[in-house]
């Protein structure tokens, strides 16, 4: 069912003035979300019309315009990969791991998007391999599954590395599984003493070789000494990584990323209201007692705009990664061995859910819809459609 309020709504009625304002200053990438998000279930876009099998009441569906940063498109492609994510899931507990940036790292990862995010992979997944697998701490080699976020509750800008890891790893010699403790992972003091130190080293060697870009107000850290002066307090300062208690169980796990692997800055729940004197949206403010952190922010619409553009992904870039026993082609055989060791059988085939039916039921009987009418970008239908004459030859 369709919110009251939706970014896409925001985006139509403000966005071409904002694009006028800001000519020259967004890029390729902004603006083809822009225009995904304006055009997402419209005619523009095609569609299909649907009816009931049952009853024959019938309706037309605009197609998505499918673009990761829409917030409507996302449940469908959610949906999808966690039911390939579910067959990976081990009878073990997950804890949720976070990666932060600090603030002086963060400025300048707003304007060297593409190098930054991908160096707080490969540092906090890095971070992360290396003290699960000396044997002071767990000894063992452990999967990862990291997401990418880069906004705060309010929408500025905050990269963080969301991660989920099991409770425990295979032994280096493959031997054994490990369990870590019920309610300890790893030590995070030392995760993110050694966060900070290969962040920084790599930081400074992309800067040496000349791949970061300054612009703005971050057109002095050109100069090699003011970039070093502008990290020195943060080789001093303590690194965040917080480690959350396990979740109770697989399937809380999949609840846990249903809710974070495909979410964007801001969800269309969040929307209140959007009027003259701006855009009124829910947060979180964390700097409040639990039970009084949910607030109320109005937002001028350009800035509301600005703010929700600063979170568009370089083109081509991967959120979402896998490391260590999740990783690439050696996962099935990774997986295939822990459970051996945890001594619990594989999913079978037949276990596995087929694809989701997200296809709305029939508002009238609750029955099946289907699809008996297929138009083209830009069409609408020519008329209600014949009831009796199903054309099952554009079903999707």
């Amino acid at each position: 069912m369709r919110a009251e309020l939706e970014i896409a709504d925001i985006f139509r009625a403000a966005g071409p003035a904002y694009r006028i304002a800001h000519a020259g200053r967004l890029n390729l990438t902004q603006l083809k979300v822009m225009s995904a998000i304006e055009h997402c279930r419209t005619a523009s876009l095609g569609g299909h019309i649907e009816a009931c099998e049952d009853c024959g009441q019938w309706r037309i569906a605009y197609n998505s315009c499918r673009n990761r940063h829409c917030p409507k498109c996302q449940g469908a492609a959610a949906r999808t990969w966690l039911t390939e994510r579910e067959a990976d899931l081990l009878p073990v507990g997950y804890f949720h791991v976070v990666f932060t940036l600090p603030a002086e790292v963060a400025d300048i990862a707003f304007q060297n998007k593409a190098l930054i995010y991908d160096l707080l992979f490969r540092a906090a997944s890095e971070t992360m391999l290396t003290i699960a697998a000396d044997p002071e701490h767990l000894g063992a080699r452990i999967g990862i599954t990291a997401v990418l976020h880069t906004w705060g509750s309010a929408m500025t800008h905050h990269p963080h590395v969301h991660m989920i890891v099991p409770g425990g790893g295979i032994a280096l010699d493959g031997s054994r599984w490990i369990s870590s403790r019920p309610a300890f992972l790893l030590p995070v003091r030392v995760l993110g003493a050694l966060f900070r130190r290969l962040f920084l080293t790599r930081l400074v060697a992309l800067y040496d070789a000349g791949r970061l870009a300054f612009f703005g107000s971050q057109a002095r850290l050109t100069e090699r000494r003011a970039f070093l002066r502008h990290l020195a307090p943060v080789r001093k300062t303590r690194w965040v990584v917080y480690a959350k208690a396990p979740f109770a169980g697989p399937q809380a796990v999949l609840a846990y990323l249903s809710r974070y692997t495909h979410r964007v800055a801001i969800s269309n729940r969040r929307l209140i209201k959007f009027d003259e004197s701006g855009v009124t949206f829910r947060y979180k403010d964390y700097r409040r007692d639990d039970t009084d952190r949910q607030q109320v922010m109005t937002l001028a619409t350009h800035e509301f705009i600005r703010r929700f553009l600063l979170h568009v992904l370089p083109s081509g870039f991967h959120r979402i990664r896998h490391y260590g026993l999740l990783a690439g082609s050696a996962r099935q055989a990774s997986l295939a061995l822990a459970r051996e060791l945890l001594d619990v059988a594989a999913p079978s085939d037949d276990d596995s859910p087929g694809e989701p039916d997200v296809r709305p039921s029939c508002p009238c009987c609750g029955g099946r819809m289907i699809v008996i009418e297929v138009f083209e970008r830009w069409r609408q239908p020519r008329g209600p459609p014949d009831p009796t004459a199903t054309n099952r030859e554009n079903y999707p």
